[in-house]
């Protein structure tokens, strides 16, 4: 009996020996075993087919045809849908632009000066009045503008769309799972395949580069949103329940006001994204600095390439340090710690 029950020990004391052992194994090896052994036991067998996927399943080219047959399909009988878009994109992108070439450009570069000055410090003022004056002796100053109205438009557009989906998502798990592959992919996809189907519903032109944009720019205002509301402090959250308000109330008085400098991060990162997208959307006959650096790079003229991506970069740095700005003092006036973010000089 004695006998056993030492033979039962020395079992189990190997067993968490091993046990211990394998643990102490990083995990990335203990992964990575799987594949060596299905690795060892296809080049064993000898199997071919283990090496090139079988021709007889691919059905890549079917599936593709069938989603350019929904495309027509969308382009026939929703025609007038798209029309609509197109035409409301068009008139607004081409007024704000009117706008903004129509404003002397003394006017703007003090304007933006003030603004920059009186919201993140004097540095970014004049940082401000210097790139614009920059860019007008670039000879750039109406590309810049119509890169200006491009980016107010889509950017609006994206705060219409993003902060009300980011909102209800954070009211609802399910939709939160459901959204988050979905930002996942259209922040991954290369941003040229947003360009294709911009081009068969709305041709050439601005719209498409807005469209375009769009996809690619709204994903961070919808997460910042959905995690900005979530992470209002539940203590906030039970004192305003306690003192008797609604769902409705709640959201609408305590959870999103709290939020505005989690979702104004989201609205800066849009806006950057956006940016990014101007020299790609050049390629469908968006205009504005994209375009100058398009067409210096197609007359290989490196210089102007240069100076007109320069552009680009002062009008991000401005729209980001005045945006950062604007959070940080949403945060200081709700006592929240800045990390990270700009601050008044």
């Amino acid at each position: 009996m004695a006998s056993e029950e030492t033979e039962e020990i020395v079992i189990e004391q190997d067993s968490n020996s091993l046990k211990g052992w394998l643990e102490r194994i990083p995990y990335w090896i203990r992964w990575a075993t799987i594949p060596a052994l299905i690795t060892a036991v296809i080049v064993g067998i000898g199997w071919d087919g283990g090496r090139e996927f079988p021709d007889e399943f691919d059905y890549g080219r079917d599936i593709g045809l069938q989603i350019d047959e929904i495309i027509d399909w969308m382009q026939i009988n929703l025609d007038f849908i798209f029309s609509f878009i197109k035409t409301a994109l068009l008139t607004a992108l081409i007024w704000l632009e009117d706008i903004l070439i129509w404003i002397p450009w003394p006017a703007f570069i003090a304007g933006v000066g003030v603004l920059g000055w009186r919201m993140a410090g004097i540095r970014v003022g004049v940082f401000s009045v210097a790139s614009l004056l920059a860019i007008a002796v670039f000879g750039l100053w109406e590309s810049a503008m119509e890169t200006s109205a491009l980016i107010i438009v889509t950017v609006t557009l994206s705060i219409f769309i993003a902060v009300p989906v980011g909102v209800w998502a954070s009211q609802s798990d399910r939709l939160d799972a459901i959204l988050r592959p979905i930002l996942d992919g259209m922040q991954t996809m290369p941003s040229f395949v947003y360009l294709v189907p911009a081009i068969a519903f709305f041709s050439l032109g601005n719209v498409p580069a807005v469209i375009a944009t769009l996809i690619y720019a709204v994903p961070p205002a919808v997460r910042l949103t959905n995690l900005g509301i979530r992470q209002v402090p539940e203590e906030t959250i039970e004192a305003a329940m306690s003192f008797g308000a609604t769902s409705s109330q709640l959201l609408l008085r305590v959870k999103i006001p709290l939020a505005i400098p989690t979702i104004m991060a989201g609205v800066n990162q849009t806006t950057l994204m956006a940016l990014a997208m101007v020299v790609i959307a050049s390629l469908v006959g968006a205009g504005g600095l994209g375009e100058d650096v398009n067409r210096a790079l197609g007359r290989i003229e490196p210089g102007n390439a240069f100076l007109a991506g320069l552009g680009i970069v002062f009008l991000a740095i401005i729209i980001d340090r005045i945006t950062q700005a604007f959070a940080s003092r949403q945060r200081a006036a709700m006592g929240i710690s800045d990390v990270g973010g700009a601050t008044a000089g």
